[in-house]
């Protein structure tokens, strides 16, 4: 919830300068050392609003407390120590004073309001949420108590209830930017994404100047895959604050999205420059620099993305692809191995290790690899199909058909999962089965007849092979 500074109204325009307001704070400090605070209450009380526009909170305390000294039953005087004492996080003393400024005035909206904001910093949420209640029973369509409300049930993830009282808060003043903005966060979290949209559609049709309303617009945009849409709200967020990185960096996903590849690497490079510290740009650095097939560079984005954060799994994983693509395998493997201490489910650095093992030759240990990850992922599909293949390679035709299974238990359509049944039943002289699972292939992906005929040339001098392919024409 936002501090209570927000308490001048949108009625109060101060025309004085920095210089003016602290001549009359000057002023005012005069009149109270010559004992003249009753006689300029009135200019007291004015200059303490100045204080609190102008953010000289040292200066508004010294004159509330000699305000409150000459007037101590004057309720707005405690409400405005309580505001200038929120503004300094000072929230217990605050809350205090807006205890005393309701003892003399108990139907204030606003010291319930300003209450409020005091007890959620101390974590009274139930007690905030009672202040902001006792303020709506007093005044029913005050859209800045409906306002809070929802914050407050937003920063406690309570999205439905938020929801509730932004939509009260937008009836009372279909023009209240910050409801739309945070009503847009909540459908956002709530993964209600085209109401989301359209609520921040509504915030940046009265403030088109947002960057951050055309930032989140473009967030919603790339989590709905829009991906040329998301690019033109991010440029217009950087053309509104250039230095803006989240901008950049989401930018430059985007452009990735669409295959702008060099965008989005000049547009991650912004965002580096932007902040150097930030891991997971240079770590989307790398993913482009790996896809442009330049290893070095990406291993030297993914070092760095590690020095930043030594245990960041995905670059260890990703680091260590690279090394394998540069025939560097034993780093590869300290990088693979690095990255299963980082987590609870390294299945795909097991799966990573068991392709480097297969690269080098190393059947029997990449099975073992294999395994491991299915240990982790009984689901994942390219383990099994990898495992399968291998165990064909080595001869154990009975272990790679129970793989192939667990390939057609995962995806029931693979097509090249049933010619992989096939080719193994032929080996074992399984005729019958291996014709089924050819039909089951051809079937679901036609294209794999000619994958046959060019693996079983001699398929042409049989009849039974020659008609199951006629069969399955196009």
């Amino acid at each position: 919830m936002s501090y209570s500074g927000d308490y001048l109204n949108d009625n109060y325009d101060s025309e004085y300068g920095e210089e003016e307001v602290k001549s009359k704070i000057n002023i005012c400090k005069e009149n109270i050392e010559n004992g003249r605070t009753f006689a300029h209450l009135d200019l007291i009380e004015e200059v303490i609003q100045l204080c609190l526009e102008y953010d000289f909170i040292e200066d508004g305390l010294f004159l509330v407390d000699a305000l409150i000294e000459a007037a101590p039953y004057n309720s707005e005087a405690w409400q405005f120590k309580g505001i200038l004492l929120n503004n300094t996080f000072n929230f217990e003393q605050a809350n205090h004073c807006f205890e005393k400024a309701l003892s003399m005035n108990p139907n204030d909206v606003e010291s319930f309001i300003n209450k409020s904001i005091a007890e959620d910093n101390l974590g009274m949420f139930e007690e905030a949420i009672a202040s902001l209640v006792r303020a709506l029973e007093i005044e029913p369509g005050n859209e800045e108590t409906l306002f809070n409300l929802g914050v407050l049930y937003e920063k406690k993830e309570k999205y439905d209830e938020a929801v509730h009282y932004f939509d009260r808060a937008i009836a009372a003043d279909p023009q209240y930017l910050e409801a739309w903005y945070e009503l847009g966060y909540c459908y956002e979290n709530t993964n209600q994404l085209d109401k989301a949209l359209a609520a921040y559609d509504k915030y940046l049709e009265f403030d088109p100047n947002s960057f951050t309303g055309w930032y989140n617009k473009g967030i919603v945009l790339l989590r709905l895959e829009k991906y040329e849409s998301s690019i033109n709200s991010f440029e217009l967020s950087i053309a509104l604050k250039d230095d803006f990185s989240s901008s950049w960096f989401n930018c430059g996903y985007s452009y990735a999205k669409v295959g702008r590849i060099e965008d989005s690497l000049n547009a991650y490079k912004t965002a580096n420059e932007l902040d150097p510290y930030d891991e997971t740009v240079l770590f989307n650095m790398g993913q482009v620099y790996e896809e442009l097939g330049s290893f070095q560079k990406a291993i030297r984005c993914y070092t760095q993305s590690i020095k930043l954060d030594g245990e960041y799994y995905e670059a260890f994983l990703a680091r260590g692809y690279c090394y394998d693509a540069v025939g560097k395998y034993q780093l590869a493997l300290k990088d693979f191995n690095r990255a299963i201490t980082l987590t609870n489910t390294p299945d795909d650095a097991w799966f990573a290790i068991a392709d480097l093992e297969y690269s080098l030759g190393n059947l029997h240990e990449s099975i073992d690899n294999y395994q491991k990850a299915l240990e982790i992922n009984r689901d994942n599909f390219e383990a099994w199909r990898k495992l399968a293949e291998t165990y064909i390679e080595i001869g154990q035709w009975l272990e790679s058909l129970k793989a192939y299974d667990e390939c057609l238990r995962i995806n029931p359509k693979e097509a090249n999962s049933f010619y992989g049944k096939a080719k193994i039943n032929f080996l074992l002289g399984h005729t019958q089965d291996a014709i089924e699972c050819l039909k089951a292939a051809f079937e679901l992906n036609p294209n794999i007849r000619n994958e046959f005929t060019k693996d079983y040339p001699e398929v042409k001098t049989s009849k039974l092979f020659t008609k199951l392919l006629d069969e399955n024409k196009q």
